[in-house]
């Protein structure tokens, strides 16, 4: 996998109880720093349902931190909010009272963004400075802080594609990979979090193993693929058509999927088509998940892994039972959020599961170490108790 810590050599039966409690901790704050990612997600979702995204028309990394803090301040911040078109299209008539309702949203939105850049930038120094973090792992962390900050920029480059004339909304183009970018800081802080905790994978060397952890492969970039499209029908606002089940408006197959030229348009701006991509690539991701889970808990997996897969499949009722209720109730916010916010759970329990079958595969093991030892560090059920 991408996001895999294969020069860790830490995990083994030889480490020392400071070394484990040293990655369980390293472990926590990258899994404390994903979930704030995760409800990061679920805010942005949150500010596009209610059009609050284009309430805050500056872009201010440090001063902005700040909410205006008399009544001249709310004045001036309103008359920007006038200019742009979205106002004037869709807001004409909002007295202050209604900006500052759309207003604190977007900023607790930016000012959460913060708080996870100081989350991760604070202990990562401390960490860092006590030796509490391995050296082979240093690099990457600081990729993951830039990463952030990366994030940072899109979302304000995203926001900006709002006050072009004649625009109400931000660019589906901008907002999906606004979305894509804080997915992969997700999954990489929460796969790197999986791996500093148990470095050393489980040896399955049991019927169907190999199998189910194909199968979850293809359920992660399904998901993943899936997720890209919501974010599309998102942007065009493709769920508020068509809000029938699961047939669209009487057709399997839209008869417009395919009316833009060039053909390729069809996928990211024809609202009939973005919605059918959607509505399929979920499908597949279901039946994908659905298999890896059929398989894997009829492969006598470890407990431990039957639980990560029964969640899986918890995690993928409550998201395709989401998305159908969202789509025939036409998008109402709660819903909407909801479904956002269930579909990044997802995307984490099918990387939970891919990581926890790292070892129905060839291991190359270091010297002196069997498939038992390593088996022994990475099951916990089979740890011996006390120092070692």
């Amino acid at each position: 996998m991408p996001f895999d810590t294969r020069d860790l050599a830490t995990g083994l039966p030889t480490d020392s109880p400071g070394e484990r409690r040293n990655r369980q901790l390293v472990a926590a704050w990258l899994f404390g720093v994903s979930a704030m990612v995760l409800v990061m997600v679920v805010l942005g979702g949150a500010t596009r349902l209610t059009g609050s995204g284009l309430s805050i028309m500056e872009w201010a990394p440090l001063s902005g931190a700040l909410p205006p803090l008399s009544h001249d301040d709310w004045e001036q911040l309103f008359e920007l909010y006038k200019k742009i078109p979205q106002y004037a299209l869709l807001h004409d008539g909002m007295g202050l009272a209604g900006f500052q309702r759309i207003f604190w949203l977007e900023w607790v939105h930016r000012n959460w963004g913060r708080l996870i850049g100081a989350a991760f930038l604070v202990p990562l120094i401390w960490l860092w400075a006590a030796g509490r973090i391995e050296r082979p792992l240093r690099p990457r962390l600081v990729l993951l802080f830039l990463l952030g900050a990366l994030q940072g920029g899109v979302g304000w480059f995203m926001v900006a594609s709002g006050f072009l004339p004649e625009s109400t909304a931000v660019s589906p183009y901008r907002l999906v990979v606004h979305l894509v970018l804080a997915l992969v800081l997700f999954a990489a802080l929460l796969w790197t979090g999986l791996s500093v905790l148990q470095p050393a994978p489980l040896h399955l060397d049991r019927p169907g193993a190999r199998a189910t952890r194909r199968l979850s492969h293809a359920a992660t970039i399904l998901v993943g693929l899936a997720i890209v499209a919501g974010g599309f029908t998102a942007g065009l606002h493709a769920g508020l058509a068509y809000n029938t089940f699961p047939l669209m408006q009487g057709e399997w197959v839209p008869s417009n999927w395919a009316d833009l030229d060039p053909f390729w348009r069809n996928f990211t701006e024809n609202i009939a088509a973005v919605q059918f991509d959607h509505r399929v690539l979920a499908t597949a991701a279901g039946l994908a998940v659905l298999a890896t889970v059929v398989t894997g808990l009829s492969s006598g997996l470890p407990r431990r892994m039957r639980i990560a897969l029964l969640l899986l499949g918890a995690a993928l009722a409550a998201q395709y039972g989401l998305g159908v209720a969202t789509l025939l109730l036409a998008v109402p916010p709660p819903l909407g959020i909801a479904h956002q916010g269930v579909a990044v759970l997802l995307l984490a329990a099918t990387l939970v599961t891919v990581h926890a079958l790292r070892g129905a595969r060839h291991q190359h093991l270091p010297a002196g170490l069997s498939r038992e030892r390593v088996s022994q560090a990475a099951e916990p059920s089979a740890a011996p108790h006390g120092p070692r």
